[in-house]
């Protein structure tokens, strides 16, 4: 395998020689390979990279998640391998052109999320524990200001990461706790037949309140079909179809607040 950084032995015994190409999908900072049946990822070792692990261990066969062949650290770099998802992503065009099917199947795998018993969970991730994280990324410069909302920062927004830091500190919701992908965006959820069939990228996946997970569905939604991604724009979105797809009314000021609190990540 021709790439950057020398893999640890059991990750290279186990893809040999086999042929691969590289993801370019999605906004993952992390380097992702895919063979004929199986996925690298390859990262740097972080948090999210040791949580995305311990959380596919812990759902795997109460959900469809991959199935992890190995996990490796190595020279600050973490090494994931791990089974293809059956599908496709919820972003193909496939689904981009059948909003209906589309909105629906998220909604089941939100919904299939919410229906996991989290008694057992490893991974807290509610409000409390996910402001001190997003205070590590401000207080470090780790947050990408070129990956914002256009009014998020500047005279029609806040200050700086700093001042919305602050501010989220101030208006924290009330939760309701469930099992939380943490990053529910299309390219992280696949499809069969317009089932869900897999969840992937699971960085950020634990215990933590509904509407994070709805927030960033409906922002990946609206992004999605604006053409922000890969600059094409589809018709037929409808702002209101996912909530009717979940059965509840919009709760606009909790969708802020989340999307909000993920600029800081």
């Amino acid at each position: 395998m021709n790439t950057k950084i020398i893999l640890p032995e059991k990750i290279r015994r186990l893809i040999a020689d086999e042929s691969f190409r590289t993801d370019e999908t999605g906004m993952s900072e992390s380097s992702v390979y895919i063979f004929k049946e199986k996925i690298l990822k390859v990262s740097e070792h972080t948090w999210e990279a040791e949580n995305e692990h311990r959380m596919m261990i812990y759902l795997h066969g109460r959900l469809p998640v991959p199935t992890v062949y190995a996990y490796e650290v190595s020279d600050g770099r973490s090494c994931l391998l791990m089974s293809k998802c059956a599908g496709r992503m919820a972003c193909d065009e496939a689904y981009m052109l059948a909003p209906d099917m589309q909105c629906k199947m998220l909604a089941d795998g939100l919904k299939k999320l919410w229906s996991i018993d989290v008694s057992d969970c490893p991974s807290d991730q509610r409000l409390l524990r996910k402001l001190k994280q997003a205070e590590y990324n401000v207080e470090n410069g780790l947050v990408d200001l070129d990956n914002v909302e256009p009014d998020t920062f500047g005279e029609a927004g806040f200050r700086d990461p700093v001042d919305l830091l602050k501010w989220l500190y101030q208006n924290m919701p009330e939760e309701e706790p469930v099992l939380s992908h943490g990053d529910y965006c299309l390219p992280n959820v696949f499809g069969t037949g317009g089932a869900v069939s897999g969840y992937i990228d699971l960085g950020r996946a634990g215990i933590a309140d509904r509407w994070c997970d709805i927030a960033l569905c409906y922002r990946s939604l609206s992004h999605n079909y604006s053409g922000r991604y890969h600059g094409r724009s589809y018709a037929g979105s409808d702002d209101l179809l996912l909530f009717r797809e979940l059965g509840i009314a919009p709760d606009w000021e909790k969708i802020r607040y989340y999307i909000l609190l993920d600029e800081l990540f």
